[in-house]
């Protein structure tokens, strides 16, 4: 082979080198940031209108499963985050976890968990979420090796 072509090789594989370390180091970056909050819009400041939930709803959110099991949070009509970033409403101790994991969403009356772009996704049984799903009361969503439930 040429010195030309050989020297080419060498740039291609340090060019590739290169981009797999800044790859690498965004995807640490934002595994320990989290994502950007757009703070530009302004919160209303009357609280939101509670109702009265429909008999047999679920009342609370529920680690059944890991190293938080027994935590829960009572379910408000807000959304509730799970992760292990400071801003979770439920903080898990689990490495499988990203900073901003999942979170539940109230929609009328019925709860949607959402995957909010993990590294390792949220699963329900064997399947792992693409789009938000509605989930009932005992439905397992498994978020890194924790557990969690809708409870009545």
């Amino acid at each position: 082979m040429s010195e030309l072509t050989l020297t080419l090789i060498k740039l291609g594989f340090l060019a590739l080198l290169w981009l797999f370390v800044l790859t690498s180091v965004s995807v640490v970056k934002s595994d320990l940031f989290g994502e950007r909050v757009d703070t530009s819009r302004p919160r209303s400041s009357k609280p939101p209108r509670q109702r009265k939930p429909r008999r047999g709803a679920p009342r609370s959110l529920v680690i059944t499963d890991g190293a938080n099991a027994g935590e829960s949070v009572e379910l408000a009509g807000e959304p509730i985050l799970l992760g292990r970033g400071a801003d979770a409403t439920i903080r898990l101790d689990d490495d499988y976890v990203s900073t901003r994991h999942a979170r539940f969403v109230p929609n009328g009356d019925d709860w949607y968990v959402e995957d909010l772009g993990s590294t390792n996704g949220t699963y329900i049984g064997n399947q792992r979420l693409t789009t938000p799903m509605a989930v009932s009361i005992g439905v397992q969503v498994r978020i890194g090796k924790t557990i969690a439930e809708l409870k009545k």
